[in-house]
C-alpha cells in the first residue's frame, strides 16, 4: 500500500497538481481501494490533527515575522549589523550574514527572510561594487538560517511529528545555526581578499551605540519568542502569541511603520500562506495512517540496518537521501511523511531523536536553496530579477560549503546535542 501511495503521489505532484491534494488524493485513493477503513475515520483523524494547541505557534510565528516585517523593524536590524561588523574586510558581505541570523531570530521563514532582508540587503552590495550574482548568492544562502535558528516554523512542525519536545528542538537549533553563519562568513572575508572586491566602513563606537539604541525595542522580539520557551516560563504557542503582541505594538507606536488597518490585511495575507502548511499537515494524516497499517517504519529501519550497524555511514545514507528529497519535495511535506517513516530506524543505531529532528530540519532547508523546486531559489529570481541559472552557478560555492558542514554535524553530533544536555541537564 505504501508504494502504490507513493507512487500516485509522485505521479500527481508531477502533474502539477499541488502537493496537499496530491498527497490526501493518493492517500484516499489507498484507503478506499486496498482497506476497508471508512472514510469517516479518516476525516476524524484529519480534523485531530490540526485540534492542537502546539501547532498554533506555526501561524502565531509566520504572522509576527510579516508583522516584523512590515513594521520597520527590517531597517533597524540592518543598520545595527553594519555598524557592528562593517569594518571587516568585505563588510557588506558579514552584514548580509549577521542580518540573516538576527532576522532568523524573529521571523523562523527562509522565504521571509530573502524577500525582505535579502532583497535589502542585494540592493546595497550591488552599490558598493560586489557582483549582483554573488551578492544573491549569499543572501541566498544566508536565508537558510532563518529555518535553523529558532524560532524555526519547520524545526516546530518536525519536533511536533516526532513527538519531542519543541523547546529543546529550537534550543539545539541555535547552535549549529550560528555555526553555519561565522562560516559563511569566514568565506566571504577569503572570497572578497582574493578577488579584491567590497569594501570596509570605519568602525564608530558612536554608531554602534546609535544603531543598538534605535534596535533595542526589535531586539526584544527573539527574547520575548525564546525567552520564555527557554526558561519554561510558557509554551512556543503562547510565546508566539505575546511576540505577535508586542510587534504590532512597536511596530504602530515606536517605529510607526504600521497602523490598525494595516493590521486585518496582513493577518488576511499570512492565512494564505499558514493555510498552505496546515493543509500539508492534515493530507499527511492519512498517509502517515497507511504507513502504519503497512508497518513501513518497521521495514524500513530493518533495511537501514541490513546496510550497516555504523551510526556515521547510516547518517551519510540519509544525508544523501535527505538531500534528493529536498531537491524534489516541500519541506513540510518531506517532514511529514519522513518522521514517522526514519526515526525508528535511526534510534535503533542509536541516533538521538533530538539529532535526528534538528538535523532533518537543517537538511531539508538546503533543499530551499537548490533546484529544481528550492522556493527560496524562486523567491531569490523574483526580487532580483536575474534568472535561475545565473543564480545556481553562482551559489554551488556556498551549496559544496554547506554540505560541508552538514557532514561535519554528522561526524560530531555533540555540535547540536550538546549545549542542550548542558543548560537542561539532560
Amino acid at each position: 500500500m505504501s508504494i502504490v501511495l507513493l507512487i500516485i503521489f509522485l505521479v500527481l505532484m508531477f502533474l502539477g497538481i499541488p502537493i496537499a491534494i496530491s498527497l490526501g488524493a493518493a492517500a484516499v485513493l489507498v484507503l478506499v481501494t486496498m482497506t476497508e477503513m471508512p472514510l469517516t475515520l479518516v476525516a476524524q483523524s484529519m480534523f485531530t490533527s490540526m485540534n492542537s494547541f502546539i501547532m498554533v505557534a506555526v501561524p502565531l510565528f509566520i504572522l509576527c515575522g510579516s508583522l516584523m516585517d512590515e513594521g520597520g523593524v527590517a531597517d533597524k536590524i540592518y543598520d545595527l549589523a553594519e555598524a557592528g561588523v562593517g569594518w571587516i574586510y568585505g563588510g557588506l558581505g558579514h552584514v548580509s550574514v549577521v542580518v540573516s541570523m538576527i532576522f532568523a531570530g524573529m521571523s523562523g521563514s527562509s522565504v521571509a527572510a530573502i524577500a525582505s532582508i535579502g532583497k535589502m540587503s542585494i540592493n546595497a552590495l550591488e552599490k558598493k561594487g560586489y557582483p549582483k550574482d554573488y551578492a544573491t548568492a549569499i543572501n541566498l544562502t544566508g536565508s537558510m538560517l532563518a529555518t535553523v535558528i529558532p524560532p524555526s516554523i519547520l524545526m516546530i512542525v518536525a519536533a511536533s511529528t516526532a513527538g519531542i519536545s519543541i523547546g529543546q528542538a529550537l534550543m539545539a537549533g541555535l547552535v549549529p545555526g550560528v555555526i553555519m553563519g561565522l562560516i559563511y562568513m569566514v568565506y566571504n572575508y577569503i572570497y572578497c581578499k582574493k578577488h579584491g572586491i567590497g569594501d570596509k566602513s570605519k568602525f564608530s563606537w558612536a554608531r554602534l551605540g546609535k544603531a543598538t539604541f534605535r534596535a533595542i525595542p526589535a531586539l526584544i522580539t527573539p527574547v520575548i519568542l525564546l525567552g520564555g520557551v527557554f526558561t519554561g516560563i510558557y509554551t512556543p504557542t503562547e510565546g508566539a502569541a505575546i511576540g505577535v503582541g508586542y510587534t504590532i505594538l512597536v511596530s504602530i507606536f515606536v517605529y510607526k511603520n504600521l497602523k490598525w488597518k494595516d493590521i486585518p490585511r496582513i493577518i488576511c495575507k499570512n492565512a494564505r500562506s499558514t493555510g498552505t502548511i496546515l493543509f500539508i499537515a492534515i493530507s499527511a494524516k492519512p498517509a502517515a495512517l497507511i504507513f502504519e497499517l503497512d508497518g513501513l517504519p518497521t521495514r524500513i529501519a530493518n533495511l537501514i540496518i541490513g546496510i550497516s550497524d555504523n551510526r556515521l555511514v547510516i547518517m551519510f545514507v540519509i544525508f544523501a537521501f535527505l538531500i534528493l528529497v529536498g531537491m524534489f519535495m516541500d519541506a513540510t511535506a518531506a517532514i511529514y511523511i519522513l518522521v514517522p517513516i526514519l526515526l525508528p530506524a535511526v534510534t535503533s543505531v542509536g541516533v538521538s531523536p533530538l539529532f535526528f529532528v534538528v538535523f532533518l530540519v537543517i537538511t531539508l532547508a538546503f533543499g530551499l536553496v537548490t533546484p529544481p523546486v528550492g522556493v527560496c531559489l524562486y523567491a531569490a529570481a523574483n526580487v532580483t530579477g536575474m534568472s535561475l541559472e545565473e543564480i545556481i552557478k553562482a551559489s554551488i560555492p556556498w551549496i559544496i560549503l554547506t554540505a560541508v558542514i552538514l557532514c561535519l554535524f554528522i561526524i560530531f553530533p555533540q555540535i547540536i546535542t550538546g549545549p542542550v544536555s548542558f543548560f537542561l541537564g539532560i
